[in-house]
């Protein structure tokens, strides 16, 4: 069956079209996304903007018509971290439901850590053993673990790379400062829970998925995304200690001169950065590998094995 799947991210919206069947791999056939940005969209209240919502409603509008002129015949929609923190989140995504007809469900930290841990699993099969698996977002870091497809733990923190570069940095440079402060919080805040995972032993593979770990990866000399998914990529925790001075004394087109990092996103890559050093360091990995699934084929997996249970 062909699915579309809309991501609602902290950064961008995207519409994801597969060819989907239980038992194989979903193989994409069409990717149509816009940065909204939406974590920007916040007024001083913590509320999405009437800027942001019409933006939100204008993409959800238009990810429908390419879902229908791409055969879809299904549509899995979903909101994340900027959505979810919200103050106004029902309200936003009700008006949106009703000027477009798609309800989009907001998921729980927990439950994007534990679909993008699923997806991980099945790439990575079950020779891969006990599995960690991190995910740096717009606006949270998703950590789960575990032995089997289902994670023994999986939680959320906010160290998004996104609400850190907006909350706590200034434009580019970054003085010594302002780095050691935000190294200082974002280690307290791995470092609190990563007693959740200790507690089961260490792992036999560490794994880290989407946007910021494969730009951090690319950066300190993983293979570009033309050459394909099954390419081996891992990002080292030597490589990521030797370019955070780096990062922090490039300007903002410096940055986006980097290969694999956009100009929306340059701004985000020094505290994804500091976020996956800490990681790194506080549990002990000397490298993480880059898995090319994520949140989205966590998604279109949890509803394939709806389907086949249901006959």
């Amino acid at each position: 069956m062909r699915l579309g799947v809309l991501d609602i991210g902290s950064n961008t919206g995207h519409l994801l079209v597969v060819d989907a069947h239980r038992g194989a791999a979903p193989l994409p056939a069409y990717s149509y996304k816009e940065p909204l940005r939406l974590a920007e969209h916040l007024d001083a209240t913590g509320a999405v903007s009437r800027q942001g919502i019409d933006a939100l409603a204008a993409f959800t509008s238009q990810a429908q018509r390419v879902a229908e002129e791409k055969g879809c015949e299904d549509m899995l929609a979903f909101a994340t971290s900027a959505v979810r923190d919200a103050i106004n989140s029902e309200a936003a995504l009700r008006e949106i439901a009703e000027r477009t007809g798609l309800p989009i469900p907001v998921l729980s930290g927990d439950d994007e850590a534990r679909l993008t841990f699923l997806a991980v699993r099945r790439w990575l099969g079950w020779s891969a053993g006990r599995l960690w698996v991190f995910d740096i977002g717009g606006g949270s870091l998703e950590i789960a673990g575990g032995a089997d497809e289902e994670p023994e733990v999986a939680w959320s923190l906010p160290l998004g790379a996104a609400r850190l570069a907006r909350q706590h940095l200034g434009a580019a440079p970054v003085d010594d400062d302002a780095l050691r402060a935000l190294r200082k919080q974002v280690r307290a805040g791995v470092a609190r829970d990563a007693g959740r995972l200790l507690r089961h032993g260490p792992p036999d593979h560490a794994a880290a998925t989407s946007k910021t770990f494969r730009s951090l990866a690319r950066i300190c000399g993983a293979a570009p995304s033309a050459e394909g998914p099954m390419v081996p990529r891992s990002l080292p925790l030597a490589a990521v200690v030797e370019w955070i001075p780096k990062l922090a004394a490039m300007r903002h087109d410096e940055l986006a001169g980097l290969p694999g990092v956009s100009a929306g996103r340059a701004h985000q890559m020094l505290p994804g950065a500091l976020v996956a050093e800490a990681v790194m360091d506080i549990l002990e990995l000397g490298a993480l590998e880059i898995c090319p699934w994520a949140l989205r084929e966590g998604v279109i997996l949890e509803r394939l094995d709806q389907i086949s249970a249901q006959g």
